[in-house]
């Protein structure tokens, strides 16, 4: 009897191909195709790790406050109240009603008062910015502050930091001669647990002992 098998039908066996042998082919080709992958996909992660260390629109600010130059980057509609409280850390100023409404972000620019919520920092480069923190002189606190301070000024003290900055200037533009003045030009800055008769208190008595700034 003749046998018509060559060796190469001996070699192969019959039936499906066995479970290792499915994975061993399973993981020749994965390896060879992650090879092929490999170099793009990590010259598209270099691309991005580098994209995202130049942000689009971001510039360099230099800020002078409270008599120290700070250098900022931030996008150019950042507010000068959040570049104090985000960028600088000086969180003394509030966050309110970020509408320029409550005037718990009052700071003093060139010796004015004004809603730094309603501000570019990039619009006060180059001019002198008083926050809350620069009132004291190291452990001597303000006239200002010491007043608050024995007249009950505050309660909550979310608005303290906006009623001591626009006080200061109330007082130093004059507007502080009698109650009516100080209720008046004080009107921007609004205190929900209503301390504001303490708050008059406190400014009619540091204009009366004539501290001007």
């Amino acid at each position: 009897m003749t046998d018509n098998s060559t060796p190469d039908s001996a070699a192969q066996p019959d039936g499906p191909i066995p479970n290792d042998g499915r994975r061993s082919f399973i993981k020749q080709a994965t390896g060879f195709l992650g090879l092929a992958l490999a170099p793009p996909l990590i010259g598209q992660a270099e691309r991005l790790t580098a994209l995202s260390k130049k942000v689009e629109g971001v510039t360099e600010m230099r800020l002078k406050i409270n008599g120290t130059v700070r250098t900022i980057s931030a996008e150019p509609r950042v507010s000068l109240l959040d570049a104090l409280r985000e960028n600088l850390d000086l969180t003394g100023t509030k966050k309110g009603c970020d509408h320029g409404q409550c005037g718990a972000c009052t700071v003093l620019v060139d010796g004015r008062r004004i809603n730094s919520c309603l501000t570019l920092a990039v619009m006060n480069q180059s001019k002198e910015i008083t926050t809350v923190e620069g009132l004291a002189k190291g452990e001597e606190l303000h006239p200002l502050q010491a007043a608050f301070i024995e007249h009950d000024g505050f309660q909550c003290g979310y608005c303290t930091p906006g009623q001591l900055m626009s006080g200061v200037a109330c007082i130093k533009e004059g507007h502080a001669k009698t109650d009516g003045d100080v209720r008046e030009w004080m009107s921007g800055n609004l205190c929900r647990c209503g301390a504001y008769p303490n708050i008059v208190a406190a400014i009619r008595q540091v204009e009366q002992s004539g501290f001007k700034s």
